[in-house]
This record gives structure tokens, C-alpha cells and sequence, in this order.
């Protein structure tokens, strides 16, 4: 389970969140198991293929409930900027306000993955929100799988 400190009338989540074309990710997981790196990562992959990713929120995202869908931002010190390995805060060229969240992602060590994972879902700020494990700290297999469960090249909608 992520760590989640209320702070005022949004939780404080240690996470990150990016837009997916459409969709809003957070990425939730312990101290080093590679949040910032999988979003920039996936910002990357994306952007050289022409698709719509940008960072929302890096480290702590604001999450609150509004119409029961799941909303995040970043506080105001942190905004646009994401933790870089081994360099520190960086300012990205482009981020996002904010996102409505379609999909939370736990990075979790590889044992605790399954082969096939059953649907699961997890509560923050009151919403519940399709939840996916991912590998922490192996962004090859983290990226082939968020790529297959959001539809991204090269998968494809049914």
C-alpha cells in the first residue's frame, strides 16, 4: 500500500502521476524502486513516437475525490519538476496541472509479482482505482506492461 499523509483537504500521496494521451497514471511504490524513472521513461518512449505524455506530479501528488473519479496535482514548490537519478530535481520542457487518475501502479520487488495478475483496485482519497503491479526497478518489463494494459503501441484495442 502507498503512503498517503492527509494534508489539508487533498491526501498527500509519495508518488508520481503523468497523462497518458488520455488517461492518468499514478505510480506508487517505496523509496527507490524507480517511480520518477518509469515516468520519465515512459515521457520518453512516447514523446519519440509522436504520443501525448507529460508529468503531473513527482515524489508527492495531490489526490482528491471529485464526482468519485480520482483527481491529482502537484504541490506548487515541486511542479514540472521531476527527481532525476543521482542529479536531483529537474524541470521538465513540458508537464500537466493536473489529471483525472485511470490507473494507480504499484512497484512491487519481482517476487511479489504473479505470472497473470486478477483485477485489483485500491482506495485513495475515497476513489476507487483499477491497480496494476509492476516490477520496481526494471523498466524494460514495467514499460511492456503498462504499454499492453493501456493500449500503446505496438498493442492495440480489442
Amino acid at each position: 500500500m502507498s503512503a498517503v499523509v492527509q494534508a489539508g483537504p487533498a491526501t498527500n500521496v509519495h508518488g508520481t502521476a503523468v497523462l497518458v494521451a488520455d488517461k492518468g497514471v499514478l505510480i506508487t511504490g517505496p523509496s527507490g524502486s524507480g517511480k520518477s524513472t518509469l515516468a520519465l521513461a515512459l515521457i520518453d518512449r512516447l514523446g519519440t513516437r509522436g504520443r501525448f505524455c507529460r508529468l503531473v506530479a513527482d515524489d508527492q501528488v495531490f489526490a482528491s475525490g471529485h464526482g468519485g473519479r480520482l483527481v491529482c496535482h502537484a504541490p506548487d514548490t515541486i511542479s514540472g519538476l521531476a527527481e532525476v537519478c543521482g542529479i536531483g530535481p529537474q524541470r521538465l520542457a513540458a508537464s500537466e496541472d493536473g489529471a483525472v487518475i485511470d490507473l494507480i501502479v504499484r512497484l512491487v520487488p519481482d517476487t511479489e509479482l504473479p505470472r497473470l495478475q486478477e483485477e485489483a483496485h485500491e482506495t485513495v482519497a475515497g476513489c476507487v482505482v483499477p491497480r496494476i503491479d509492476l516490477p520496481a526497478r526494471n523498466v524494460v518489463c514495467a514499460l511492456q506492461i503498462l504499454a499492453a494494459w493501456l493500449k500503446l503501441p505496438p498493442f492495440r484495442a480489442e
